[in-house]
């Protein structure tokens, strides 16, 4: 079971005028607090510590975490590019990268971005299916490339990763073209649906996917991406949360919660929320700590840090019932 957190490496988390070099220290005090994997998101819509730039920081800083994208969009860089920039990081964290990938949304978070890369809307999932191929072949010495889409006649030699087949790539969505590519092409599943039964269903249309192309079901490995705020408050944290909800999106917290995972209230009810998620199939959480200032997300980071035991024990149980 891991239990990961995303730093908040967006000026609406830490603002204008922190020093983000504290995040180094974050993810540190992260790794110390029994956290095992530290992720960051990549946009160009709001202003942020670039995602592999922070990782490439994060490396040489830390010694056993899993070092993460959620999720890195692939069409913001050049992919021959973007291949060696991953495999250096992955070099350099001896082997902790993980690589979660997704080709934008629909709307604000989706179309501008491409506008910006001056890479097409069209056919964007298939773009992205071809890039992760193309950085594969990238990183086991392959000479050329020819997808339907993105073809090189002539590979130039590129930086090799730490491991033979490069950094584990997986796949954030949760619709049901999504769940095939997921279950056929990826190595684990990110995503963040508000219902834990979605999970379940989700997962197992992700896991007979792979059965289907010949993949073991147990390869892919089950994560999900939760907000979370622990607040003993009279309205247990939604105020706060609607506070960052409209900092980070330009949206109420009502209408994140329809499309994004939230838990939100006392430690216990974090905690039966996370372990919904846990009993659904998840083994690997991937939680962003709902507060707007550094101060109040090293509080956030140390209260769910303590209930780091008790989900590991949900997952022992639920592993166990699975096996009876």
């Amino acid at each position: 079971m891991d239990i990961g957190v995303l730093l908040p490496t967006g000026t609406a988390q830490w603002g204008p005028d922190e020093d983000p070099r504290r995040l180094i220290g974050f993810g540190r005090h992260a790794e110390r607090a029994g956290f095992t994997s530290l992720f960051v998101s990549d946009s160009l819509l709001s202003p942020r510590i670039e995602a592999l730039t922070t990782l490439a920081a994060l490396a040489p800083a830390t010694g056993t975490v899993t070092l993460g994208t959620a999720a890195l969009m692939p069409f913001l860089r050049r992919p021959v590019q973007a291949a060696q920039s991953l495999a250096s990081i992955d070099l350099l964290s001896g082997g902790r990268l993980v690589v979660a990938v997704g080709a934008g949304f629909p709307g604000r978070f989706g179309r501008p971005l491409y506008t910006l890369s001056e890479v097409p809307w069209e056919r964007r999932f298939a773009r992205l299916d071809e890039t992760v191929a193309l950085w594969r072949a990238l990183w086991t010495g392959a000479g050329s490339f020819h997808g339907e889409i993105l073809r090189f006649d002539a590979l130039p030699p590129t930086t090799r990763p730490f491991r033979a087949d490069g950094p584990p790539v997986w796949l954030g969505g949760a619709t049901p073209a999504a769940l095939s590519r997921t279950g056929r092409l990826y190595d684990g599943w990110l995503p963040y649906p508000p219902s834990p039964a979605d999970y379940a269903s989700g997962l197992r249309e992700v896991r007979a996917a792979a059965v289907g192309a010949g993949r073991p079901a147990e390869g892919i490995t089950p994560a999900v991406y939760i907000s979370v705020r622990i607040d003993d408050g009279a309205d247990g944290g939604r105020g706060v949360l609607d506070s960052y909800a409209r900092a980070t999106y330009g949206m109420p917290l009502e209408e994140l919660a329809k499309v994004q995972a939230v838990a939100m209230g006392s430690a216990d009810q974090v905690l039966g929320h996370l372990v919904r998620y846990v009993t659904a199939g998840a083994r690997h959480l991937v939680l962003r700590l709902g507060a707007l200032d550094p101060r109040s997300q090293r509080e956030q980071l140390d209260r769910v840090a303590e209930l780091i035991p008790a989900v590991r024990a949900a997952a022992d149980r639920a592993t166990a019932a699975e096996g009876a």
